[in-house]
């Protein structure tokens, strides 16, 4: 076993231990450098030789295969702010705070205990619901809702809710995802205990190393077509990104809509 397969077994192990979870009894992150989909927008039959599918919380997994489970946990899915309590969401001057690049989700307010027990009482059912539909991990997307909440939430705030909700995901029996927060990967894999990582754009803003050096080879990388500074062959000849890496449409539309667009190394 080479130096780069010995790191991809004794990492994990190591932030696994750190956070307080035993190797042997955890979740099982996908499979090291195996080719993977990211279908967000819309879920439909993988192309050859994909084994690990991202889908959302409402889709089915995949039958055959590695299943990430993905739930919106520290802001608001687009049409679904009724599902969480007023108080939850984050104000400013009495107003919702959105999200700059996505103007119809709203910041969730972890900032408090109390607020990060309301936002756990909605999102644990969502996480049962995916262990019972047959996913295999979970992500917890917009971990890095702090970086844009303009100081009203700090990073050990959404620690603290990571936490919260990644002890949740293992007693479901799933494998949980730190989702981007390049720079404080070792923070959430040691306070959290989070499995692996889901990265966007790494290769694009050259911060992948941030993520392989906590998570080993359990790191799954999402570059977009529309913004790459380079080809993507250039990108999958580069040994600082990881194996696991796909290239999408920024829509993440299916196989039959404009503008598709999937590759893999």
């Amino acid at each position: 076993m080479n130096a780069k397969s010995w790191r991809a077994v004794l990492v994990p192990a190591v932030a696994l231990l750190a956070a307080g979870c035993s190797a042997p009894d955890a979740p099982a992150p996908p499979p090291a450098g195996a080719p993977f989909d990211y279908q967000l927008g819309r879920a439909y039959p993988p192309p050859d030789g994909v084994e690990v599918v991202v889908r959302d919380r409402s889709a089915s997994p995949l039958e055959d295969g590695y299943s990430i489970c993905y739930v919106n946990a520290f802001q608001t899915q687009p049409g679904e702010d009724d599902a969480w309590p007023a108080d939850a969401l984050l104000r400013r001057e009495g107003a919702p705070v959105v999200d700059p690049m996505w103007p119809d989700e709203i910041l969730l307010d972890v900032s408090t205990s109390e607020r990060r027990a309301e936002i756990a009482a909605v999102v644990t059912p969502w996480i049962h619901e995916c262990a019972d539909a047959g996913f295999d991990a979970v992500e917890f997307d917009n971990l890095d809702t702090f970086a844009r909440s303009g100081g009203a939430i700090t990073v050990d705030d959404s620690v603290a809710l990571a936490a919260e909700l990644v002890d949740a995901a293992h007693r479901a029996g799933l494998a949980a995802a730190q989702k981007n927060a390049a720079e404080f990967a070792g923070l959430f894999a040691r306070e959290a205990g989070f499995d692996f990582a889901i990265a966007e754009e790494c290769a694009a803003f050259q911060e992948c190393d941030a993520y392989e050096d906590v998570y080993g080879a359990h790191v799954l990388d999402i570059e977009y077509a529309d913004v790459l500074p380079r080809r993507f062959e250039e990108v999958c000849a580069d040994s600082a990104v990881p194996e696991s890496i796909v290239l999408r449409d920024r829509g993440l539309v299916g196989p039959s809509d404009p503008g598709y667009v999937f590759e893999n190394c």
